[in-house]
């Protein structure tokens, strides 16, 4: 009986490092890669794979603890609220994504209580703002509240004539608390998409709340918030890349807060199948 478990016990380990291997092989293989992080040794993780090997350094006197959970490697790193990562501009190298295009892929599971911010390059306040793109989950002002959303900015401050950066998508779906999800959008130059689990929902033409009475839209601004038309660009405004928070007018915010078991960012825009097949590959 003993020999019985331990074979069965070594079969299910294979089948999961097979799995594993997979999504990362993937990952690694897919063009237009910039970084990878899949936190499978903890702090020896915090360094990408890719084109580059690229430091995420602590924001704070605690770090994030590191998991052993996750849907791409076993490990993810755990974000209480108050932590997050970050890399300087000066060091981002090719996450300062200079092509137009971007895909930025995450696994989460997000707690659900606020918004987060997951990973990109997103200052809200420097200069009166330094955004360029970034991945969140949850921006209620908007219509995305609990959902999905992809930021694109070409000069890194707010939208004229609104108060806030306005150009997210945000998903038709919603991320469900406490449970794996694997999150993106891309980029193309022309739209924003954003993908849960593999799946992009389009959304209809809807009134955006938070619009109305401003100069241009006395009833207010009607868009689709996926795709989301987008035809700026994006912009090198001098922003850090942040993993779990940006920088807001009082300092660090938008904390993620839950886990995060990876992040893959690429320069290009990733079709619909390739998202969808990282997804199904990284499902156990």
């Amino acid at each position: 009986m003993r020999y019985y478990l331990i074979c069965i016990s070594a079969l299910l380990f294979l089948f999961s490092c097979r799995s594993e291997n997979k999504v990362k092989s993937e990952v690694l293989s897919t063009p237009g890669l910039v970084a990878f992080w899949d936190f499978s040794a903890g702090k020896k993780q915090l360094v990408s794979k890719g084109e580059a090997e690229l430091q995420l350094l602590c924001g704070q006197e605690n770090s994030p603890e590191f998991m052993a959970e996750g849907p791409v490697s076993d490990y993810s790193l755990l974000l209480n609220g108050t932590q997050y990562l970050y890399i300087p501009y000066e060091e981002t190298q090719g996450l300062n994504i200079k092509t137009n295009e971007v895909t930025v892929v995450a696994w989460v599971k997000w707690t659900g209580e606020q918004t987060g911010f997951v990973a990109g390059m997103w200052n809200e306040y420097e200069e009166g703002g330094k955004r360029q793109y970034g991945l969140f989950v949850s921006l209620p002002h908007y219509n995305g509240r609990n959902q999905v959303c992809g930021h694109v900015s070409k000069k890194g401050g707010a939208t004229p004539p609104f108060p806030y950066s306005i150009d997210y998508s945000a998903s038709k779906q919603e991320v469900t608390p406490n449970e794996w999800e694997c999150i993106a959008f891309t980029y193309d130059g022309e739209f924003i998409r954003s993908y849960l689990n593999g799946v992009l929902e389009e959304r209809d033409l809807e009134l955006i709340n938070n619009t109305q009475g401003f100069e241009g839209y006395p009833e207010g601004l009607f868009q689709s918030k996926n795709p989301y038309y987008y035809p700026d660009g994006m912009g090198n405004n001098g922003s850090d890349f942040t993993v779990g928070a940006v920088r807001l007018e009082n300092g660090m915010g938008n904390f993620f807060k839950g886990q995060i078991g990876g992040i893959a960012v690429f320069n290009r825009t990733l079709t619909d199948d390739e998202i969808l097949k990282i997804h199904q590959l990284s499902k156990k």
